[in-house]
């Protein structure tokens, strides 16, 4: 999912529960505060279980980065994908004008979010491949099934042999987090419902009452985004993973040394990913951001989760920056997953001019 709930011009809430996080050279940050899950108090929202280090996260769209990103590339630099091949290289009837590469840099012209739980075969392109960079979902729901396609194994399984596993994150895992603690993600299926009966930002031709299925309690241990959780079983190439934010951290200090793993990718591969596409905030895959140190800026890569998470490496700088909330549980507009991603760069940048 790739919106953001209307503000209505009131202020937005923070998040009832929110953890910062950074390992870098010159200092270490760890922030626990509030809560991971909420219940309601005469008709207001009141905290109930504490969050910790501990706590497992929905990480939506984050999940487009250490799992299907993160396996391409180990997939490209095996040369069993070849970036420049169409889809229908990969898989049987798929588009033959559009590449991996394309669906990588947000340029395969796809709509940006459709409801596969309504209709569950792909509309054909809303834009022309290639031409224009837009954010999409169903993009990486078939770099998804690309990955599943050439390693003959099921999105959740490919992605824990070629990822998880190799790279020692023990919780992180598709669909059911290990253990009960787990963060609220969402207070019901509202938002989903109403990208569909206001047509926005996305003008789909369905509304909520085409499908039965809504959650219209609170989703606990299960993706917020409708597609990952009512269509694909927990399993997609652009949202359902979940993680806890040691591993997150762990992920990334991984990335940023990329070249101590060349058993699990070749570094030009590697660098290939990293380096600016046609348009200079985004990758293949990951998103760039500029980050201010002493006298310098760098490049972060990383990316944000509609539920709160978001994650960034400074490749061969030691760099590992994680945040990790449930901003969705708010009563009236959530604090925007960018602002929480950006003032953690904000702190991080003042550190380092500090010490």
């Amino acid at each position: 999912m790739t919106v953001e709930p209307a503000a209505g011009g009131l202020p937005a809430e923070p998040p009832p529960g929110l953890i910062l996080a950074a390992r870098t050279p010159w200092t270490e940050l760890t922030e626990v505060t509030g809560h991971r899950t909420v219940r309601a108090v005469d008709g207001g929202l009141a905290g109930e279980e504490p969050m910790t280090l501990d706590t497992h996260h929905d990480l939506a769209s984050v999940t487009k980065v250490v799992a299907t990103t993160t396996a391409l590339m180990r997939l490209v630099s095996e040369r069993l994908v070849d970036l420049d091949a169409p889809l229908s290289a990969y898989l049987a009837r798929s588009y033959e004008a559009i590449t991996v590469r394309d669906l990588l840099l947000h340029r395969g012209g796809l709509w940006e979010w459709w409801p596969l739980y309504i209709q569950a075969a792909l509309p054909p392109p809303r834009y022309r491949p290639g031409r224009a960079r837009h954010y999409s979902d169903l993009g990486f729901i078939l770099l998804g099934r690309i990955v599943s396609a050439v390693t003959g194994l099921r999105l959740d399984r490919a992605v824990a042999e070629l990822v998880t596993r190799p790279l020692g994150l023990t919780r992180t895992t598709y669909a059911r987090p290990t253990g009960t603690e787990v963060a609220m993600s969402a207070l019901d299926d509202r938002i989903e419902m109403t990208m569909l009966d206001t047509g926005r930002p996305y003008p789909v031709p369905y509304r909520s009452g085409d499908f039965a299925g809504w959650r219209h309690e609170p989703v606990l241990g299960e993706p917020a985004d409708g597609n990952a959780y009512h269509a694909l079983d927990g399993v997609a190439g652009h949202a359902g993973l979940f993680s806890t934010v040691p591993d997150l951290l762990r992920y990334c200090l991984a990335l940023s040394r990329y070249q101590e793993h060349d058993r699990l990718w070749r570094p030009e591969t590697a660098r290939e990913f990293f380096a600016p596409g046609p348009d200079p905030e985004q990758a293949l895959g990951f998103r760039r951001y500029g980050l201010e140190l002493a006298g310098e800026t760098v490049t972060v890569l990383g990316h944000p989760g509609h539920v709160g998470c978001a994650i960034g490496f400074v490749p061969g700088r030691d760099v590992a920056l994680v945040v990790a909330s449930n901003r969705l549980l708010v009563a009236g507009a959530p604090t925007p997953a960018d602002d929480l991603w950006h003032g953690l760069l904000r702190t991080v940048a003042e550190q380092a001019r500090n010490a």
